[in-house]
């Protein structure tokens, strides 16, 4: 099987644990406002089979000690699901931790061969990084285009297999940083059972010249960084005081 491939990096530090070989797959049904990889969304890529994709991962092995491994991230890796159990499958039969970076969009919970195909995901899945865009169904669309009933619902899919994943929330002036709204995030996520780390990462601009390269309008014109006041303050809210 072969999946359409965007690029590679070769020492990742920030898409799960440790040092990481991450593969970002072409596609993606999301156009967040904030998206910094406007250049993953429509067709495109390199074609490589799930085992050229293995071969090149494990290439890196020595580097990533007791915690690192290989993550899968976008775009949206799993509109490309076959491939990505394939190629984890690979993986796991050489011994190594596989992630997947994820917004859960692609959760039919009401289709049950979706379900099935993601149950089969899991199966070879160490670690889930699920970004939750926004908690509030209004204004995630507004952000994103896309309701955020999947997403929620594949949060309460992996923590009912007892899954372990990360969130993540991006924080955006005016967008994302409503201190109800993150009070409900945290109330959501205190009723999940496998959630090992909550991340708040700032909203960054350093996307912005991909949108001129493809000629697209960037949505966030004149929208700063968050002050180090209120990410600390999400923060807390999020993470609690002992994850500041």
């Amino acid at each position: 099987m072969t999946g359409r491939i965007h690029s590679f990096e070769s020492f990742g530090t920030v898409d799960g644990p440790g040092i990481r070989f991450v593969v970002f797959l072409q596609g993606c049904p999301l156009r967040c406002q904030y998206c910094h990889n406007p250049d993953t969304w429509g067709a495109g890529g390199t074609e490589y089979s799930a085992q050229e994709v293995a071969d090149r991962a494990w290439k890196y092995r020595n580097y990533f000690g007791e915690n690192g491994g290989v993550t899968v991230t976008g775009g949206e890796p799993l509109l490309q699901i076959e491939f990505v159990i394939e190629l984890f499958t690979l993986l796991k039969e050489k011994g190594l931790h596989t992630c997947v970076d994820t917004s859960g969009i692609t959760f039919d919970f009401t289709n049950e061969k979706v379900v099935e195909k993601h149950e089969r995901l899991l199966a070879v899945t160490d670690l889930f990084l699920l970004d939750i865009k926004h908690i509030e169904e209004e204004a995630c669309k507004k952000l994103t285009g896309q309701s955020n009933e999947r997403t929620l619902a594949f949060a309460k899919f992996l923590s009912d297999q007892k899954k372990p994943m990360w969130i993540r929330q991006v924080l955006v002036p005016g967008l994302t940083d409503d201190e109800e709204s993150l009070k409900r995030t945290r109330a959501f996520l205190d009723t999940l059972s496998s959630v090992e780390k909550v991340e708040v990462l700032p909203y960054h601009t350093l996307g912005v010249v991909k949108y001129e390269k493809l000629g697209v309008e960037y949505p966030l014109k004149g929208v700063e960084a968050p002050s180090k006041e209120n990410l600390q303050k999400a923060r807390k809210i999020l993470c609690g005081e002992n994850n500041e």
